[in-house]
């Protein structure tokens, strides 16, 4: 006899549910900045890369931004925050392995 198991697992928190403050999809994307964010892990500026290369072909209209933080062990810095906060609408942070 086969017995299938639910790997979900029950849920311990109620959902809580929110409102995007932005729809990025309206109007192909435009008037919308992402910022790209990678960690430094190997790979995740190529990853973060193709990420916004992605974007850019399902919402030609999207601009994207990029930064590296060179050190997936620390946080990003305050210049750096400082640069993509007043810039951008949304944040893609990424990382590789």
């Amino acid at each position: 006899m086969i017995k299938f198991v639910d790997p979900r697992g029950e849920v311990a928190t109620p959902e809580q549910s929110y409102d995007l403050s932005r729809d990025v999809r309206l109007n192909d994307g435009e008037g919308i900045t992402v910022a790209l964010l990678a960690n430094g892990f190997p790979d995740s500026e190529l990853f973060t890369k193709k990420v916004g290369l992605a974007l850019e072909k399902r919402l030609p209209k999207i601009q994207t931004l990029f930064w590296n933080k060179h050190n997936a062990g620390v946080a990003a810095n305050d210049e750096m925050l400082d640069e993509i906060f007043p810039q951008c609408d949304v944040a893609v942070a990424a990382y590789g392995h």
